[in-house]
């Protein structure tokens, strides 16, 4: 019999009952379930709603099914509508009478919101510290690399040259961002929504603060409509996750180029790629191509979501059962991909020369032969016309602008003087960007110092 049957004159299809099921899904916040019910319980006893007796029989009863849970011991079939049904049902079934007393000042609708934001933050937790790991690992790889020099891309056309380590330095500041939206989503999140009850709270002298306060929450929600049909915070860790993802598939990209046999710039260990089935020459970056894959799959999740809570009118809606699976999902494949991406980077092996190569040649120095001519007086626009005229001429003759004889520069200006040859050099052109954010070696040294002091005051 469900709990909820005193209404009902007759049992619920059976394919309500499937299509109503959730304990398939819902049943890993079973530790979460147990330890609001037990702070909830404990609230009850301390205002005098129930018993002192009834509330230790119910934590002793609560803490024994939490251990034969996680023994194996118990488990529930999928004839249990959902993980509240279930332990509040084996509740009784233990402890008789007193069991049924738990539910007293309290809805499936606060429960279970109550519920989520438990499994949340615990997710985000975990989260936060794999990308801290990932950041790790891109920074000590930009701290090996300072002086590799490799070319930088605009419409994936060589541009400008710079080093391995400014790139990762890029990504680095994605995975800070990423740690800092994580921890402000964890933040707002911090909000004890039980006592809100189904929608409009309840009659009896209930303390929300003690309830928050044994469950680790910093406040408690402010309106319990609110409290109740609110899905923002799983929206906004899913917003979160989803950009998380964008910037793992634009640093896959750039793997899954780099170690191509038309760039070859880095070389993924054995462990972390895969061969083919009818060319043995293969080595594949299944691990990159899987995770930009997998950001889809996250978006996908977000927009489920986005979707169902579009037009809910207040308060609690089913539809709003519909929030776990896309929420754990997204949650699942974060945490598969972030420990093998932090692997694969920590394994893969440079190439500098390629890169160096590479950066030699496309005129990539263009802009800092441009400049040279500015420094001398000219002004830039003038500059820039007769560089554009010195590659067109490169090119024309097979030549780059460093094989260029003095003469040639000189018949397009008389500015040209044998000193463009340093200005123009790859470790010039970097070393001359010492701009605050620039490829220069002090410049990037302060960029990982930054980052490093970000992660020394997240691992203290």
């Amino acid at each position: 019999m469900k709990l909820w049957s005193g209404r009902f004159d007759k049992n619920t299809d059976a394919l309500v009952d499937e299509l109503n099921a959730s304990i398939g899904f819902d049943f890993r916040m079973y530790r979460q379930d147990i330890e609001g019910s037990l702070a909830h319980s404990a609230m009850l006893a301390k205002q005098g709603i129930i018993p002192k007796k009834d509330a230790e029989l119910i934590a002793d009863g609560l803490k024994e099914i939490l251990k034969d849970i996680e023994d194996g011991k118990l488990s529930f079939g999928s004839d249990v509508e959902d993980v509240h049904m279930a332990i509040e049902g084996e509740l009784t079934r233990r402890i008789g009478d007193a069991g049924k007393r738990l539910h007293t000042a309290r809805s499936r609708n606060d429960q279970v919101a109550v519920d989520i934001r438990l499994y949340l933050k615990q997710e985000i937790s975990e989260i936060r510290l794999l990308v801290l790991g990932l950041l790790e690992t891109v920074l000590n790889l930009s701290e090996k690399s300072t002086d590799v020099i490799m070319p930088a891309y605009t419409h994936l056309q060589r541009a400008q040259p710079t080093t391995f380590a400014h790139y990762m330095m890029a990504y680095a500041n994605m995975l800070r961002r990423d740690v800092t939206r994580l921890e402000d989503c964890l933040a707002r999140m911090d909000e004890c929504p039980l006592g809100s009850g189904a929608l409009t709270a309840t009659t009896y002298p209930i303390d929300r603060e003690y309830v928050a306060r044994e469950l680790g929450f910093s406040r408690i929600t402010q309106n319990s409509l609110d409290g109740v049909s609110d899905r923002d915070f799983a929206i906004e860790l899913m917003n979160d996750l989803s950009i998380l993802m964008m910037h793992l598939s634009r640093f896959s990209e750039e793997i899954i180029l780099w170690c191509s046999w038309e760039f070859k710039f880095v070389e993924l260990d054995d462990a972390y790629s895969t061969g083919s089935s009818i060319m043995p020459q293969k080595k594949n970056p299944d691990i990159a191509e899987l995770v930009r894959g997998k950001t889809g799959r996250v978006y996908g999740d977000l927009i489920t979501l986005l979707t169902v809570m579009k037009a809910l009118p207040l308060a609690y809606n089913k539809d709003m059962q519909e929030d776990k699976e896309p929420v754990f999902d997204a949650i699942d494949t974060v945490k598969k991909c972030l420990p093998v991406f932090d692997a694969m980077l920590n394994t893969m092996r440079l190439n500098p020369q390629n890169m160096r190569e590479a950066a030699g040649r496309g005129f990539i120095n263009a802009t800092d032969c441009a400049d040279y001519l500015v420094k001398k007086g000219m002004p830039f626009r003038d500059a820039y016309t007769i560089v554009g005229r010195l590659v067109n001429h490169c090119i024309e003759a097979g030549k780059t602008l460093e094989t260029l004889e003095i003469e040639e520069y000189r018949s397009l200006s008389p500015v040209f003087e044998p000193d463009v040859y340093d200005a123009i050099s790859l470790d010039a052109c970097v070393a001359a960007r010492g701009v605050a954010g620039g490829p220069s070696k002090e410049s990037v040294k302060a960029q990982i110092s930054y980052i490093r002091e970000f992660l020394e005051e997240r691992n203290k």
